[in-house]
């Protein structure tokens, strides 16, 4: 699990440390290439570390996320799932065969730049997901 190296040595930096809880969770999350829901993060890990429970997963995830490790979005089902931290992206995502496809954070930063203008606030995460038809299933219409 070597993969968790440079996330053990950001939490160490943090003062925290790399439990096997944590270990297990970010293997998973970073093995997958996809988001998770809590569930699937729990059945994937408890391969990894029998006796983990489901709230364990839950309040890692949350220690994770406030720790800048994992981050959670909205697919458009309205359940909260998670992914590894790394590049900022968002997605677009078919309503009908649920198809998804990451969209470049850059080419919306001329948006988060008016947002910020607008509104006053300093925006410091998101994650959007646009809903739509995929070019597939617009031909089906």
């Amino acid at each position: 699990m070597s993969c968790a190296q440079p996330y053990a040595l950001q939490l160490r930096a943090r003062g925290y440390r790399m439990t096997p809880q944590r270990l297990a969770i970010l293997h998973v999350l970073h093995h997958s290439g996809k988001h998770l829901s809590p569930s699937e993060v729990y059945q994937q890990a408890c391969v990894e570390l029998p006796g983990l429970t489901e709230t364990t997963v839950y309040r890692t995830l949350e220690f994770l996320t406030e720790n800048g490790l994992a981050r959670p979005a909205y697919m458009g089902s309205g359940h909260l799932v998670y992914e590894i931290a790394g590049h900022e992206h968002h997605h677009l995502k078919c309503r009908i065969c649920g198809h998804e496809m990451e969209v470049r954070h850059d080419l919306l930063k001329t948006l988060y730049r008016q947002l910020e203008s607008e509104s006053g606030y300093r925006l410091t995460d998101s994650h959007v997901t646009f809903i739509g038809l995929c070019p597939d299933c617009q031909k089906g219409e």
